[in-house]
């Protein structure tokens, strides 16, 4: 990995050199990713899987090889089981959708965790109320870890399905999910993984992990923004209808009926993000040439040096500190509101993420407006958590 990969890690913020600490939010790009994107403007634009003219053919290939490439990173069986959305809260959307018209009905349940980002919270919450069905909850441990023995005991003979993130994007657990399928699955209960925060920072296998469901955002794994990814296993995906009607998800269309579309393209309507889909690919490209034990290594590294500095600020309060965690820091300093720590870090070039983070029932959970996140990326280094740690000293000095 090299930082001269990413040009916007050369900028300036209010004369200052940037410091990016708001990865959780969106990664930033490589020019391997721009490049990929200047290319495909430039030399092989044409919509996909509908011409027989030289650059529709090309633009196919580049399509289905991407699609190719998401099942290898993954450890999918089949590009088959790939299905392209717009990003993750498109794919819980999708899923919720597609999984509750087919088997969800009154009085049946969906096991959410305290942990979840809203995009993992609320497609369930409209699923339940159409259907009205039940909306369970896994408690969280002293330690902010989930309660496993809790979870056990939610099960029952009306649970559908169960949705869990990976990692907790404010706290940066990472959640024993392996544990929790296996759990679910005695009950042959399927389990959808929210991937938003570990497939760019964790070694990740769906069929190690054997997920039925794992969704993921590209624009969080060094690729583009409005692309992202549904996994499921394929004897799911075939029992599921689809969420959304129009070209290309279609076999034939007459008025009195139509027929659908094999897998995956039955869950794609419309123009997919062909461009976004070639630098998705240059992206785990990129991703795996550093490799990713390596960059959860680095990550590691820096979380537990960063936990280690924060730890000698005068009154601040670390979540989940000590738990294995995937490159995520949420704290608080005393009285002073996390937006305007945030603030004096952002004068100091320090771009770090404040608030509820699309969490609100966690930050509820922990009594507080909100929490100054940092988060890294494989780009970051020791030299700027430092200088974080100086710029916020300084800020708590401010506005103490």
């Amino acid at each position: 990995m090299n930082r001269e990969d990413f040009p916007i890690l050369n900028e300036q913020v209010y004369n200052r050199p940037l410091v990016y600490f708001d990865n959780a939010a969106t990664t930033q790009k490589p020019e391997q990713v721009i490049g990929a994107i200047v290319e495909a403007y430039s030399h092989w634009n044409a919509n996909i899987h509908r011409g027989v003219h030289h650059l529709s053919q090309v633009s196919t290939a580049k399509h289905e090889s991407a699609r190719q490439r998401v099942a290898d990173f993954l450890g999918a069986a089949s590009a088959k089981e790939i299905v392209f959305t717009k990003g993750t809260t498109d794919s819980v959307n999708m899923l919720a959708f597609s999984f509750g018209e087919a088997f969800v009905r009154e009085g049946d349940e969906i096991i959410v965790s305290q942990l979840e980002h809203h995009s993992n919270i609320v497609p369930w919450q409209m699923l339940c109320e159409r259907k009205k069905a039940v909306l369970k909850v896994i408690p969280l441990k002293e330690d902010l870890s989930l309660d496993i023995v809790a979870f056990e005991a939610l099960l029952t003979e009306r649970t559908r399905l169960v949705s869990v993130a990976h990692v907790s994007n404010v706290l940066g657990i990472i959640n024993p999910v392996e544990e929790i399928i296996r759990i679910a699955h005695t009950r042959k209960i399927p389990v959808c993984i929210d991937g938003a925060q570990s497939a760019a920072h964790l070694p990740v296998n769906v069929r190690a992990m054997d997920c039925d469901f794992y969704v993921c955002s590209a624009h969080k794994m060094y690729g583009p923004t409005g692309l992202g990814v549904l996994y499921g296993k394929e004897k799911w995906l075939n029992l599921l209808p689809p969420s959304e009607g129009g070209g290309e998800m279609i076999e034939h269309v007459r008025f009195e009926h139509t027929t659908y579309n094999t897998l995956p393209y039955k869950f794609e309507a419309g123009t997919p993000d062909f461009i976004g889909t070639a630098a998705f690919a240059a992206a785990l490209d990129y991703i795996d040439a550093v490799g990713r034990t390596t960059i959860q290594e680095t990550e590691e590294r820096l979380t537990r040096y960063a936990e280690e500095q924060l730890a000698q600020i005068p009154d601040i309060h670390l979540y989940a500190a000590g738990l294995p965690k995937a490159g995520v820091i949420s704290f608080n300093v005393g009285n002073i509101h996390p937006f305007d720590l945030g603030t004096l870090l952002d004068r100091q070039g320090i771009a770090v993420r404040t608030g509820h983070h699309c969490a609100e029932p966690l930050i509820d959970y922990l009594g507080v407006p909100g929490t100054v996140r940092v988060s890294f990326a494989m780009y970051n280094t020791i030299e700027e958590i430092d200088t974080f740690i100086t710029a916020l000293r300084k800020a708590v000095q401010m506005l103490s």
